[in-house]
């Protein structure tokens, strides 16, 4: 099972149940979202040489049997991206409340737990933004696998759309570079889109559930949190 055959929900329920595979999937998919919390959470803090050690942990409350992908309910408020935030923020209060306890037993005074920030308006932009890159990335591996069953006309779409927002390029230095006609590249860019954009919004249907609209609205959501 590929990186974007297998949904997200799949991924999920292989993981809780303890598929190797699915759990290697999903923290491959979520760690970068872990890792830029915590970091913005400790910055500057003693917290921050255990970011390594705190990332890992949100990753086996997930695993453990009767952890948190167990006890995970998509439909709720926020979808799965509130229920994986708030596995992450119980996961810094822990290491914060034993590293306070810690302080105390040695009288050590180079930390104190009014150091490490409250949840503030930076630290869930900080979130959000890894988040939406996330998404993003699944969508792009998700159009370009359903490319690569589709044919060659669908991988020079992907292509497309790499040289025009990884590398930057306008769509007439990408006909000259490809050697095709600029027009019809314009018209094979819009396709690409489209095509992205119903990856994108399969990706999300799982992690934020709703009506088309309201899909539709995340999708564009997560494009602007990354700008």
């Amino acid at each position: 099972m590929g990186e974007s055959t297998a949904t997200a929900w799949t991924v999920v329920l292989g993981a809780a149940a303890g598929r190797a595979e699915d759990r290697e999937t999903f923290a491959r998919r979520y760690m970068p979202v872990a890792r830029a919390y915590l970091a913005a959470r400790w910055h500057a803090t003693p917290l921050a040489g255990e970011i390594d050690d705190a990332a890992q942990d949100v990753f086996i409350d997930c695993f453990k049997d009767d952890g948190a992908l167990g006890r995970v309910d998509r439909t709720r408020d926020g979808g799965f991206r509130a229920y994986f935030a708030g596995v992450i923020r119980n996961v810094a209060l822990r290491h914060e409340r034993s590293r306070a306890r810690r302080r105390v037993d040695v009288s050590d005074s180079s930390f104190h737990p009014d150091e490490v920030p409250a949840e503030s308006a930076a630290l869930s932009s900080i979130f959000e933004r890894e988040w939406a890159a996330s998404l993003l990335k699944q969508a792009r591996a998700l159009q370009a696998e359903r490319a690569a069953a589709s044919g060659d006309a669908a991988k020079k779409r992907v292509e497309l759309l790499r040289l025009r927002f990884e590398e930057g390029l306008p769509i007439r230095e990408i006909a000259t570079r490809l050697g095709e006609d600029a027009d019809r590249l314009h018209h094979e860019y819009a396709t690409a889109r489209d095509e992205y954009r119903e990856a994108l919004r399969e990706v999300v249907a799982f992690h934020h559930p709703g009506t088309k609209a309201e899909i539709d609205a995340e999708c564009s959501r997560l494009l602007h949190a990354i700008r």
